[in-house]
């Protein structure tokens, strides 16, 4: 079938999550926050004068009770509820059910603020403790009030950051499609729901208006979890090579299955939790000989998680999940976007790492600050499609989206690069008995 792709300009902005040159010498995980504060310090600082023109900036130790200032620092939130790892070795067997929790917020939480010179208790309803989480950083307005507590009167985030200007509308369709959580392995993985999306962007499933649509499609990111390696096998014994053979088996056909879209389409795949990478982030790239079939195409690429790239000059930014996620079990939120959307106005990808998502211990920079603000943000593995546009100060506009996982829900989703809107595509297979 000779059906003629549309074409786009592709870069990769990966290179800030790789670590090539990074070397670990056992150094402490202090240096990131050093790293993050520094940066955002100096950014926070810039913002002052517009916002508070009049206030001394103070530091921790060089409060003074009663006079109103502008502090900056590290927050730390006392959670109540948050296993401690000391918890699984203590003697006594407590009282309190060790219930897990899927949150870990608590109304008796409260926030202290830190940075180089001290720590001070923050008081007031202005700050809420259930809004922020260990790691973020902000400026406060507010005075010393007696028993050594900073009353909060103001808080000032980073904001949204600068944005490359959005190229001008092209006058054609360009889809990229956005699939996570193919799981294959799994119990719950259909093969069959897979190959119809295959099927479906390949061009060679429905009639000739589908066919044209799926000509437009421009690139393929699959967000993470695409295997699932049967849990039993990994318990740390000799494996057999029946065992071994079993563990490769969904990589083999996963391999087989990409090979049909590497050969009509580019492609990039992120590891997410499940795939055999590295475990905590940025996780880098799945080895090309696990893909000895797909990774013989040019079309054919394996990216870090996080994800950052441009299309046409359109920039995006996504991950598989794991530090929204995360965000969701020690602060609260009305949805997964409205978390996606504060890690872009705080500017920092994975705010909670690395006190409770696992992260390289960087010493001199932190990779997951934004500074750069993307025209598209997705983070993959999600229980639901779910997307909305969100908006800077400086007329910033960031289309967010939330991936769901293709196991459970048969759905990808498809986003024109022409005007940023995106649907989902759905693949049912269940054949009623």
């Amino acid at each position: 079938m000779g059906m003629d792709r549309v074409l786009c300009t592709y870069e990769s902005l990966d290179e800030a999550f790789q670590i090539g040159k990074e070397t670990y010498q056992g150094q402490q995980y202090s240096h990131i926050y050093f790293a993050r504060l520094h940066l955002m310090r100096t950014l926070l600082y810039s913002l002052v004068p517009h916002w508070k023109p009049n206030s001394p900036v103070c530091t921790v130790l060089g409060l003074e009770e009663g006079k109103e200032c502008v502090i900056v620092g590290t927050l730390y939130k006392h959670m109540k509820l948050k296993p401690c790892i000391l918890d699984e070795y203590s003697k006594q067997r407590s009282a309190v059910p060790l219930v897990k929790p899927h949150n870990f917020v608590h109304p008796d939480d409260h926030l202290i603020l830190e940075d180089e010179s001290g720590r001070v208790k923050l008081g007031g309803n202005l700050i809420s403790p259930s809004v922020y989480v260990t790691g973020n950083v902000v400026s406060l307005y507010g005075k010393e009030a007696g028993a050594g507590e900073f009353l909060v009167q103001e808080v000032l985030e980073a904001g949204l950051p600068p944005q490359i200007e959005l190229p001008l509308k092209s006058r054609e369709d360009k889809y990229l499609v956005l699939v996570s959580g193919l799981s294959i392995g799994s119990s719950n993985s259909n093969p069959l729901q897979f190959q119809l999306l295959i099927d479906h962007i390949t061009g060679h499933l429905g009639d000739e208006k589908e066919q044209s649509i799926a000509s437009q499609i421009v690139r393929v990111v699959i967000a993470g979890n695409s295997v699932e390696i049967p849990s039993g096998l990994l318990n740390g014994q000799n494996l057999s090579s029946k065992d071994l053979s079993r563990m490769a088996e969904p990589i083999r056909e996963l391999d087989i299955l990409l090979n049909q879209i590497a050969a009509s389409l580019p492609l990039d795949i992120m590891p997410g939790t499940s795939d055999p990478s590295n475990f905590s982030l940025p996780q880098q790239p799945l080895h090309r000989c696990l893909f000895p079939g797909s990774s013989a195409y040019n079309t054919f690429r394996s990216c870090t998680n996080p994800h950052c790239f441009e299309l046409d000059n359109i920039r995006f930014l996504g991950t598989s999940g794991q530090n929204v996620d995360d965000l969701e079990k020690y602060s609260d939120a009305k949805d997964k976007l409205e978390f996606m959307e504060r890690t872009l106005r705080w500017r920092h990808l994975a705010p909670t790492a690395p006190n409770t998502l696992g992260c390289y211990p960087y010493t001199d920079r932190d990779p997951f600050f934004i500074e750069s603000c993307p025209h598209v943000y997705f983070i993959g593995n999600q229980d639901k499609y779910d997307t909305r546009v969100i908006k800077g100060s400086e007329g910033q506009l960031v289309r967010l989206i939330c991936v769901p996982k293709f196991s459970e829900t048969g759905v990808a989703v498809m986003l024109n690069l022409r005007d940023l809107e995106c649907h989902a595509l759905s693949f049912g297979t269940q054949f009623s008995s």
